[in-house]
């Protein structure tokens, strides 16, 4: 119970102490803040990014898995390809159409990804994804189709000049009207309107990425400029009861055959599973998480030289005040105890703001990149005790310094 009665008294003083010295006390809380802000609000929209791609995946579902022209963990600069890539021929759409007729696959398609602003009547909306793909995007993607129709036989062979607009796209520029119909340019080609497709609510769509327009293949890989190393793949989904294993084995057979692949020669392709995918996104994340944890220890580490700065200060200003203490019975385990309650409070104070503004943060840019971006409990659980630890750890040279005065030095300061 003493303890308790002490730490109580302690913490008193230790709020008297800060209200006496508020706009030093703040400068020192400021940086505990930013560090913990900075921990909180990455780790929530990390933890959001992440969910929404392993739900992305789930829509996909496990067994789809995707051909490409290369794998690589990071995008390949189309204009300086490295030799290996170069060597490798273009995803064709032949080759998708081959993949489809094999007795172990439901679905495959060729599919492209271009870039352009969807414009109507001289409203248009920024730079977005345009999908060159076929009447199959939703078995992939998810979402369903709310008002119009897909793509006929007829327009997937052609390259019709038709699009299916995401309906949030349409809203925004075409307001009350109806778009079905309209004639809309997207990427600055005039295109008709014959669907509007609705996303699932859980799709992974960073900002800038947001899919405005689907329209034929033919049609994109005609009149957009697309990067076929990075950008163009085929999309492949088994039978039921096919193996993911099974199914791979068979598209690759066809693509070596179809390649003209003698048994010696490497893949002139790659094949790329969710699993895959998941394990490049956990990659990047992980390293981005990482610097941010290395800036933000940064600020922790300023906040803690803060912290130690201003409670020597404290000593140094309340000498009398210590030797007083001392001779009137106090011990140096009280006095230390009197120190690092008043630098434990100061990194508490900062830490529960830091956790509050990280929250905060991270329910504004998950607004904004419409993510579910929620900080893990653990991680709000380590926040508390870094702030905690950091006020121990640079409030325990101060509070050794305070212990260890002289009581009858400290009552001759002046």
């Amino acid at each position: 119970m003493r303890i308790a009665d002490q730490v109580l008294q302690n913490l008193r003083v230790a709020v008297d102490t800060l209200r006496a010295g508020k706009t030093r006390s703040a400068l020192t809380i400021l940086g505990v803040v930013i560090g913990v802000a900075t921990v909180m609000s990455m780790a929530a929209i990390v933890s959001g990014i992440s969910n929404q791609i392993v739900r992305t995946i789930e829509i996909a579902g496990p067994s789809t898995f995707y051909v490409i022209k290369v794998f690589s963990e990071t995008p390949i600069n189309p204009d300086r390809l490295p030799a290996h890539v170069r060597i490798r021929p273009d995803l064709a759409r032949r080759e998708a159409d081959r993949i489809a007729d094999l007795p172990e696959i439901s679905y495959a398609g060729i599919w492209a990804q271009a870039f352009g602003r969807v414009e109507y009547n001289g409203v248009r909306t920024q730079m977005l994804t345009v999908m060159g793909a076929d009447d199959g995007f939703t078995r992939i993607q998810g979402g369903e189709l709310t008002d119009g129709r897909w793509f006929t036989r007829g327009e997937l062979a052609g390259g019709a000049a038709v699009a299916v607009l995401d309906g949030d796209v349409a809203r925004r520029v075409f307001g009350r009207e109806r778009a079905l119909g309209r004639t809309v340019r997207v990427g600055g080609r005039p295109m008709e309107v014959i669907g509007l497709y609705q996303p699932p609510g859980n799709i992974f769509s960073p900002p800038g990425q947001q899919i405005g327009a689907i329209i034929p293949f033919l049609l994109a890989d005609r009149q957009f400029l697309i990067d076929r190393t990075n950008a163009l793949w085929i999309p492949v989904k088994p039978r039921a009861g096919v193996s993911v294993a099974e199914a791979q084995e068979a598209v690759t057979i066809a693509m070596r055959e179809m390649r003209r692949l003698r048994p010696g020669d490497r893949n002139s392709f790659d094949l790329m599973t969710q699993d895959q995918i998941l394990d490049t996104f956990n990659k990047l994340t992980g390293v981005f998480f990482l610097v941010m944890i290395v800036l933000s220890a940064v600020a922790l580490l300023v906040g803690g030289i803060g912290v130690m700065a201003i409670m020597m200060v404290s000593v140094t200003s309340r000498t009398r005040e210590i030797g007083l203490r001392k001779a009137v019975g106090a011990t140096r385990r009280d006095i230390m105890l009197q120190f690092l309650v008043e630098a434990v409070t100061l990194t508490g104070i900062g830490g529960v703001i830091g956790i509050l503004t990280g929250l905060a943060m991270a329910q504004l840019v998950g607004v904004v990149m419409k993510i579910d971006a929620v900080a893990p409990v653990s991680m709000t659980v380590t926040a508390v005790a870094v702030s905690v630890a950091i006020g121990v750890a640079f409030g325990l040279l101060p509070a050794i310094r305070a212990a260890r005065l002289d009581p009858i030095e400290a009552l001759r300061y002046e």
